[in-house]
């Protein structure tokens, strides 16, 4: 009896020294550093917890990990550019609508001081055919898309300042949702409209000297003695090349890289696209409103120009003399027509002489 309990003491006394050996064996020796680094984050998730350093560094760092979803950047949890992104923006914006509120602002100081440039006129007068159907058809286009684009621009990018604490959070949900859509779906429409546009006025554009001497008397043209010009000015041409272009290439380029992000493109790329499309949008909404103006109440018979596509000889005479004196020589594309081919609302119309600034 007692040499079998002796037995069993020496059989558990071997497998207890053969279990701590094997735990020895599996424990690697810790460097004291090492030890105490673990012992401070054990420490930092008991009094700031989900705030691991490492971890969080790791994840920082824009370094590809491993995922199985396919992708050029689906292996990198956070693009840490995107911070640098935000910050860019939010000045941009009120940058953008400082701009914007200058540009209208100032066109408004502009109409109280100098009123509608009006012009000199007499009764029954030839009118001339300014521009063809598909002339206007094409600038009614982008027109109307580029204004729709510009409303639901702004809403998106300034709607949460100006909008929200006017309409609340249930209205401003609702327009904003409509403005992303819409921006969306109507953008790519620019693509046919933008060279349509180029493609129809583009030879009445031709940039050249006389165009430098129009600018330098600029001062004349909103006091009612212009520098002769053809058929447009150089303001004209400005917007022209300016903001048809030039930026409406730049905001169908970054806008397609930001409405159609399966092209591939990173998340850096779209953040710079991003940038580069507000920064444009803004610049040529303030041009803009220059057009919108002149073409609208700052000229007298501007928008009966293009909504009709006549105008009568003062008109022409007074604001584009290079292009009337072409017209009256044959050199022109652009012929008198007949009277009864002009709109009734057009004919015979008496414009008081022009108003002169005090």
């Amino acid at each position: 009896m007692r040499a079998n309990i002796a037995r069993a003491t020496a059989v558990l006394a071997t497998l207890w020294l053969l279990g701590i050996g094997s735990a020895a064996a599996q424990s690697p020796a810790v460097d004291p550093k090492d030890a105490e680094f673990a012992r401070q984050q054990q420490q930092q998730k008991i009094q700031q917890p989900l705030n691991n350093e490492p971890v969080w560094k790791e994840v920082r760092s824009g370094e590809p990990q491993y995922t199985s979803i396919p992708g050029r950047e689906t292996n990198v949890l956070i693009e840490p550019r995107g911070q640098t992104w935000r910050a860019l923006r939010s000045p941009m914006v009120g940058l953008g609508g400082l701009l914007l509120a200058l540009a209208i602002g100032g066109l408004a100081v502009f109409y109280m001081w100098r009123g509608t440039m009006d012009y000199e006129s007499a009764r029954n007068e030839r009118y001339i055919r300014r521009f063809t159907p598909l002339d206007r058809y094409a600038h009614w286009l982008l027109a109307i898309v580029w204004v729709l684009l510009a409303i639901t621009g702004l809403i998106l990018s300034i709607g949460k300042t100006v909008l929200l604490p006017l309409v609340g959070y249930s209205i401003f949900s609702v327009l904003a949702a409509v403005a992303k859509n819409l921006h969306n779906f109507i953008g790519p429409v620019l693509i046919v409209a933008v060279p349509l546009m180029f493609v129809r006025f583009v030879r009445d554009n031709g940039l050249g000297m006389e165009d430098v001497r129009w600018f330098t008397n600029i001062m004349g043209y909103f006091k009612g003695h212009e520098y002769p010009s053809g058929k447009f000015n150089a303001g004209e041409k400005l917007v022209f090349w300016g903001v048809l272009v030039v930026l409406s290439t730049v905001l169908i380029i970054s806008g397609l890289v930001l409405v159609f992000p399966n092209f591939n493109q990173t998340r850096a790329t779209m953040q710079t696209a991003n940038v580069v499309h507000m920064a444009s949008a803004y610049v040529a909404m303030a041009l803009a409103c220059v057009h919108i103006y002149l073409g609208t109440i700052g000229m007298t018979g501007a928008y009966r120009a293009m909504r009709d596509g006549y105008v009568d000889e003062s008109w022409a005479r007074h604001h584009h003399l290079r292009w009337y004196e072409d017209v009256v020589a044959g050199r022109a594309r652009e012929p008198f027509v007949d009277p009864a081919q002009v709109p009734l609302r057009d004919r015979d119309v008496h414009v008081t002489p022009a108003r002169r600034p005090a």
